[in-house]
Order: structure tokens, then C-alpha cells, then sequence
């Protein structure tokens, strides 16, 4: 099996090692991952700079890449062209340094990155630890990822499908197959003066979760000691809204 890794903490980051070392156990591996952090850029793709790919490490077994780009960049990059001939028989991204629950999963790169093996038809799965810190405690988390990816590839394939594996530092009392919690980010930037007495602003915000009392959302299981694990699919498309159905659009005929 060749497996595809990649993330948005950087190539140097702890949580990519730690998904090295078991996704290695698996099958061969090629990582393709940014040359330094580039956490929150969803799925955004270069578009005004050229993309530059370094090979840092060539083996049998394990080839190490880093890109100047973006996450989704470095999956994008390495499906179309480093291993255009090579197709990854899996996809995965993180550990995350930091969940990616709730109303995260549109802002995160590592999910951005997950999408791209999504839209590729490659079974794709993205894995969080709910702890920011450059040298967090995988170890609670780290022997469920072998288990729970060997369960995810026994799962039918299906275009746009992925998976979003949240987990907190911590005692891991079991896992449960979650839905994405409902909230919003409020208070979002903290406001500064620079030497020249220019406004500037940082992000920081508080989490404002609207259900806190389900117990079928990814962010109730993080709470809990529960690894998450929540169905994702990059269609956006609202099924169950007939409102718009029922407008009349006749009247723009002369206008179109």
C-alpha cells in the first residue's frame, strides 16, 4: 500500500512524525507537507507564486517532500505530478496540532488537504489532537490511528467522502461516530497599537457552542475522552431547502 501524508504544522512538525511512524507500518510512504506552518488556510491554493517542491529524504520505503505551498498545494501537487504514476492508495493528514471540530473544519488546512484526496476518489482521513503545543502528548492518541485507518479502508469509496478524527489529550474512553457541532467563533480579534500608534489586530476568539448538550457532535466526544470521528463530504449542497424552489425566476427573463 502507498500512503500520502501530509498537514498544515509543517514538515518538521511533531504530530507529522508521529503519523509517519504508523502510517509506515502500513504500507511505503510519501510526505508532501508545507515548509513551515500554514494552519487555517483551508483550501486555499497558490495561485501568484510558483510552487517549489524539495526533497529532504529518499528511502525504499519512505520519500519526504517539502513545498512552498499550501496543504491543499502539497496533496494537489503530489497526486498531479510527483506521483502521477505512483497514485496513493490512502491519504492522510495531521496529527493537528489543535482540533478541528465544529465550525473549524472550513477554516483548517488539514482538511483543506483531505478534500483534495476527496475530490481524487483516494480514501482520505484527517487526524486532530485538541492541543496547540509544538511538542503535545500524542501518546493516548497514537495507538488507535494504525486501528481506526485499517477500519476506514475497509469502507466503500465514494466521490467527495472523507473523514474528520478528532481526539483530546488524554484518557481516550472509546470511540463515536460523530456530526458537526453547531456554534460560531465570537470575539474573535484582539486589538493592539504598534510603535507608530497604528491599529493592528490578532486572532483569538472564544468557540460559542450552540448545543452543548448533544451527544451525537464531535465537540460533546472531544469533551467526553472520546475520539470523534465525523463523515465529511466536500458537496456543500443544502438538500433539504425547498425555499428556494419556490421562487418565481420568470420574472428576470428580460433581464438575462
Amino acid at each position: 500500500m502507498h500512503i500520502l501524508i501530509t498537514n498544515d504544522d509543517g514538515v518538521h512538525a511533531k504530530g507529522l512524525q508521529v503519523l509517519i511512524k504508523q502510517m509506515s507500518k502500513l504500507g511505503r510512504v510519501t510526505v508532501v507537507a508545507p515548509d513551515s506552518a500554514r494552519s487555517g488556510q483551508s483550501s486555499a491554493i497558490s495561485i501568484e507564486h510558483p510552487i517549489k517542491v524539495k526533497q529532504l529524504l529518499a528511502e525504499d520505503n519512505l520519500n519526504i517532500y517539502s513545498c512552498n505551498g499550501t496543504p491543499a498545494d502539497c496533496a494537489k501537487i503530489a497526486v498531479e505530478v510527483l506521483l502521477e504514476n505512483d497514485r496513493p492508495d490512502l491519504l492522510v493528514a495531521g496529527v493537528n496540532h489543535g482540533s478541528n471540530s465544529a465550525i473549524n473544519v472550513i477554516y483548517s488546512g488539514t482538511m483543506g488537504a483531505i478534500f483534495v484526496g476527496a475530490e481524487n476518489m483516494i480514501p482520505s482521513i484527517g487526524f486532530s489532537l485538541n492541543d496547540h503545543l509544538a511538542d503535545a502528548d500524542f501518546s493516548s492518541f497514537e495507538p488507535y490511528i494504525l486501528p481506526l485507518t485499517k477500519k476506514i479502508l475497509q469502507l466503500p469509496v465514494r466521490y467527495g467522502l472523507c473523514y474528520n478524527i478528532n481526539v483530546s489529550p488524554g484518557e481516550v474512553k472509546g470511540v463515536r461516530v460523530t456530526r458537526q457541532c453547531k456554534g460560531y467563533w465570537h470575539r474573535e480579534y484582539e486589538e493592539y497599537t504598534d510603535p507608530h500608534g497604528e491599529k493592528f489586530y490578532l486572532l483569538s476568539g472564544e468557540f460559542c457552542n450552540t448545543e452543548p448538550e448533544a451527544e451525537d457532535t464531535d465537540e460533546w466526544a472531544l469533551k467526553n475522552g472520546y475520539i470523534a470521528i465525523t463523515p465529511t463530504t466536500i458537496d456543500m449542497t443544502d438538500y433539504t431547502d425547498n425555499n428556494l424552489k419556490s421562487v418565481e425566476w420568470s420574472d428576470l427573463t428580460n433581464i438575462l
